[in-house]
Order: C-alpha cells, then structure tokens, then sequence
C-alpha cells in the first residue's frame, strides 16, 4: 500500500462491502488516517503500519469499534427482482400480442406461401418476453432499492447473470416438457416454471455475492 489515501481507500471499500454506514466509515477514516499520519512522522510508512491485508485489517478495525452494519438484504433483493420480473415480463407480453405483432402483421402481409419457421417466431416472441422480463428485474432493484449499499453494482451483475442463468434454465424446462410428452399436468407446469424460478433465484443471489465481495477476494460463494 503506496499511499494513505491508498489505504483509506482500500479500508473504505472493505466497510462499504461490509454494510457499514456513511457515517461510521467516515469516522473510522478519520481515525485511521490520524494514525497513519502520526506514523508517517515517525517514518512508518502505511504497509508497515497496517500490513499486507489491509481489508483484514479494516474488518478488525470495525470490529473493534463495535459499528453497526447493514444486514446483506439477499431476501429483500430476491423479492424486489422477483417482483420487477412479473411486472416487467407481464408487461412485455401485453406490448408483444397487443401492439407489436398486429402491427409487424399489418407492415408485412407475407403472402401464404411463406411460412416462418415456429422455432424462430417462439425464440423471438419469447426472447422479448424474457428481455422485458429482466429489465423490469433491474430496474426495481436499482430504483427500489437505491438507499442500500452497492445496489448499482448488484443491478449491473443482475443484468449479465439473469439472462445467462435463462439460457441455461430455459433448455432445461423445455427438455423435461419434452420427456414428458409436453404435458400440461399441474406437477410438470411446476416442475417447468421450479427450474425457471430457481434459475433467477440463483443469478441474484450470486450477483449480490458478487457486488458484496471485499477487495483482493476471489468470485465465490
């Protein structure tokens, strides 16, 4: 750790990751920066103070203050995705059959003749569907859930992860719908929409992980 500011910076990420207040982060760099500045007068440069894991450090620094932190919030941010989703997916498949396939229709009266393969028009129709689904997704956690820390980030991962835990979840569904003979027993449209659900569950829990991670910590949960 080169500098003080350096090492404010680092602690101030690990208190941020942490749930730590605005208020009581800023105290503890008030602190902490005196102390480093008291040292740098004695010569003793930030990593001879502090050491080689400064996060560590910080974690130790907080606890010592006995400071209050922001619980993770993962059920709270499962909710509000989950919400965004139907919100978002139930609205995009209003716009879809309401608006925009009348009017693709009404653009372009192919003629009988042609025939769109049914694997395309489903991708299509559906893959706006799920696109709806997952910026509606976004958007509630960023904008319900604005006042929590990192949000931004856990939005932004949300919005890679969603999607990615969809195309893994989707061929899944559709081959136990298969197995079973495209059934539409109550137990099998469960099982279908179980995988689907689990799937988001899965990618918001791992992008809140992701955005809550300290510096210097690999991507695991």
């Amino acid at each position: 750790m080169d500098t003080i500011d350096d090492a404010i910076a680092t602690a101030d990420r690990t208190w941020r990751a942490q749930g730590v207040s605005g208020a009581d982060r800023a105290s503890l760099a008030a602190d902490l920066r005196a102390d480093l500045a008291a040292a740098a007068e004695d010569g003793i440069g930030p990593a001879e103070l502090l050491g080689p894991d400064v996060p560590g450090f910080a974690r130790r620094l907080a606890d010592e203050a006995g400071v209050r932190r922001a619980p993770r919030e993962y059920l709270r941010f499962l909710r509000t995705s989950i919400a965004g989703s139907l919100l978002g997916g139930a609205a995009g498949f209003a716009l879809i059959t309401m608006v925009v396939h009348p009017l693709l229709v009404a653009l372009f009266d192919l003629p009988r003749s042609v025939k769109v393969p049914i694997l395309l028009a489903a991708g299509v129709f559906y893959g706006a569907a799920v696109a709806f689904a997952v910026a509606g997704s976004v958007a509630a956690v960023r904008i319900r859930l604005r006042h929590l820390p990192y949000t931004r980030n856990t939005a932004n991962a949300m919005a890679v992860l969603i999607p990615a835990a969809a195309l893994v979840a989707a061929p899944l569904a559709v081959g136990f719908a298969r197995l079973t003979g495209y059934s539409t027993s109550p137990w099998v449209v469960l099982t279908e929409c179980a995988l689907v659900v689990a799937a988001h569950i899965g990618a918001v829990l791992l992008a809140r992980r992701w955005a809550l991670r300290e510096p210097g910590t690999s991507f695991a949960i």
